[in-house]
């Protein structure tokens, strides 16, 4: 004979059972709340071992990834950096030099590196804003892989022409395009990068056609630049030797102050043109998720690195003009650019893809 079971009422409780059914009810209470100490007790003393760690950070050498080769401006102002502020944090910061891809791959590497705070990113103007503007897809998110901890420089882009070439005004050059349209080269680091955009910039307000010939670094530009092979570069101001020596003519300086680098070098708004403004600028970021009290004392230190008068003098003679923010303030600097070039490259016809 089958018994239906029935729940006729709450004094008919598992087949009758009341006493299994309270037995069985107060073991589980008794087991779960014998996991939720267990994982408390976990919990309390995993945290003082990770405040710990970011109080006494950092207790191990940091890593400042800057994703082009060394000797471009980027690494050169890296490493004055470096210097100084391995110093004020009383910790070794090695720079590693990860080129390839206008920036790509060494920005990528620190965006899928541990949010320790022991590797970061010194990225440019090119892999943080101009590649992210003018390609649909790359490896990293800006706003979502990093967090912002300062601008640390402007760098302004100066118009050099070759000593091969007759121009020695920017004039003489536009006067040339217009009658040439097309025969002007100029040269630049790659597809993308600042100083491509540099050259855009002075097509769109000069109005005059010329032919980009992009080079996988800047060492190539420069052979093809001194032979005469190309006419024309925009780049910081990093060539003052070649200037020396007579290999290249510095015909003005996309800013609104002249350089101390290059006194002699009018800006363009000196020469009647003020919209013809363009430059780079350098940044340091962390991968997303790094700690806050990490970021603050990245920031911090950074800040009084960047406010010393040697550093600032150091900075100001090769052309690179000292900035220093806040992560908010570099945050929203970001969106602007990335606005301003994307709007940029729409207008030239300029994709990555």
């Amino acid at each position: 004979m089958i018994r239906t079971l029935q729940i006729q009422s709450p004094a008919y409780q598992w087949g009758g059972c009341t006493k299994c059914l309270r037995a069985t009810v107060a073991a589980l209470r008794r087991l779960l709340l014998s996991a939720a100490v267990i994982s408390l007790g976990a919990l309390f003393f995993m945290l003082p071992d990770r405040v710990a760690a970011q109080s006494t950070y950092p207790n191990r050498p940091i890593r400042l990834v800057v994703p082009f080769p060394a000797g471009e401006s980027i690494d050169v102002i890296a490493r004055v950096v470096a210097k100084r502020w391995s110093e004020v944090l009383g910790q070794s910061i090695v720079v590693e030099n990860h080129g390839g891809a206008g920036g790509m791959i060494g920005t990528d590497m620190v965006a899928k590196a541990a949010p320790d705070g022991y590797t970061i990113l010194m990225g440019n103007s090119g892999g943080l804003a101009i590649i992210p503007a003018i390609k649909k897809k790359t490896p990293y998110d800006i706003t979502r892989d990093f967090e912002p901890i300062s601008q640390l420089s402007n760098v302004p882009f100066f118009i050099f022409a070759s000593a091969k070439t007759p121009f020695k005004t920017v004039q003489s050059v536009i006067d040339y395009a217009k009658k040439n349209p097309g025969k002007l080269n100029f040269a630049s680091t790659g597809i993308g990068s600042g100083v491509h955009m540099a050259g855009e910039v002075f097509k769109s307000v000069t109005d005059v056609d010329m032919t980009h010939v992009p080079y996988k670094g800047v060492s190539m530009a420069l052979t093809e630049l001194i032979s005469g092979s190309v006419e024309l570069v925009f780049y910081p101001v990093t060539f003052v030797q070649l200037v020396k020596d007579g290999k290249l003519r510095p015909l003005a300086i996309m800013a609104t102050s002249r350089a101390s680098a290059l006194p002699d070098t009018p800006t363009t708004a000196e020469i009647g043109m003020p919209n013809l403004v363009s430059s780079s600028w350098h940044a340091i970021l962390a991968p997303a998720g790094t700690s806050p009290l990490i970021l603050n004392k990245l920031s911090e230190t950074l800040a009084t690195v960047i406010a010393e008068p040697a550093i600032r003098e150091s900075m100001l003679a090769r052309g690179i003009d000292p900035v220093g923010s806040s992560p908010t303030e570099l945050k929203a600097f970001m969106k602007k650019e990335f606005e301003t070039w994307r709007a940029m490259a729409t207008k030239a016809g300029i994709s990555l893809d």
